[in-house]
């Protein structure tokens, strides 16, 4: 039985862990054969887990796929809304932005590929990821669906006039750290004094046409939209609200947050840390006249209005 146990322990998931024998486990008398024996005492220790110190079984505590991701939109807010999502206890979230439906690269590697960037969470903990180039993606929609169609989407849009901008300025700041030529944002924006409709940035802003691919398939009710200007204006009620969507019981306070003067917009205090968002989230605008952004304001009305009936709210944009 000495050799038995010795066979039962190495063989173990626990590397390093002995295999006791349970109590109230009966094996066979007089065993005839080890390996009738080996099976008796794995089928005793089925109901037996080894625990952490906190009681939580190892074995559970596994990378799992998300069961909500924010889709987006790019310059919308998405960071944000991850990080302060992560002080519910119950969420866990993936650090980097994973781009898995959006780039073939990653998708051809699979879905062992995609759940190995998760964190690891326990029973009952929702696992979040954020990409906001999922949204504009047009393959993203149905590889999402394929892979979870019960999966919540999060999507967190601004004002897409000041999104535009927003967008132009990243992309302008890291052509500046790597040397690279720019235009600036006028030239991009207009063509012979009318809104350029080509412009990347510009297309990304209308977002009742990538929209319409998400509910396609998905309903609407599995999509949460969250106003990004409102998440920067006054943090605590958007997550109250995200929490009922994602049916996390309320863990979020409004204590959870405080205004950094210094840096002009909310950080996150939990257990007597605090943390803000880096120093791209203050990142002052581009420069853009008055006159083509009025005009570009107008070029969206449009496309705006179409929006807000396709997901029945209205927002404040210009």
């Amino acid at each position: 039985m000495a050799e038995l146990m010795r066979l039962s322990s190495n063989d173990d998931d626990d590397a390093g862990a002995g295999v006791a024998r349970p109590q109230g486990s009966t094996l066979t008398p007089n065993c005839a054969q080890l390996l009738v024996c080996l099976h008796e005492l794995r089928a005793s220790l089925t109901s037996v887990t080894s625990a952490t110190p906190s009681g939580t079984s190892n074995a559970s505590a596994l990378q799992r796929l998300p069961g909500a991701i924010i889709i987006g939109v790019r310059k919308g807010g998405t960071r944000a809304l991850l990080e302060m999502l992560n002080l519910h206890p119950d969420v866990e979230v993936a650090k980097n932005e994973i781009h898995y439906f959006n780039l073939d690269e990653n998708f051809r590697k699979g879905l062992d590929w995609y759940r190995a960037q998760m964190p690891i969470t326990l029973p009952g903990q929702l696992t979040v990821e954020k990409t906001p180039g999922y949204f504009t993606a047009p393959l993203a929609p149905k590889r999402i669906w394929a892979t979870n169609p019960a999966v919540k989407l999060l999507l967190i849009i601004r004002d897409p006039a000041e999104r535009l901008v927003s967008d132009y300025t990243q992309v302008l700041h890291n052509r500046i750290q790597q040397n690279k030529p720019y235009q600036p944002l006028e030239e991009l924006l207009l063509s012979q004094g009318h809104i350029n409709p080509k412009y990347k940035a510009l297309q990304r802003s209308f977002y009742y046409q990538h929209l319409a691919r998400w509910l396609e398939l998905f309903p609407r009710e599995q999509m949460h939209i969250v106003d990004g200007e409102a998440l920067i204006r006054n943090p605590f009620p958007e997550l109250q609200k995200a929490e009922k969507f994602l049916e996390l019981p309320p863990q979020i306070k409004p204590d959870n947050f405080y205004f950094n003067v210094t840096k002009g917009f909310y950080c996150m205090l939990s257990a007597g840390h605090d943390k803000c968002l880096d120093e791209s989230k203050g990142r002052p605008h581009a420069p853009l006249s008055n006159e083509a952004f009025q005009k570009l304001c107008r070029y969206l009305r449009v496309p705006n209005q179409i929006f807000f009936r396709m997901v029945g709210q209205r927002f404040d944009w210009c």
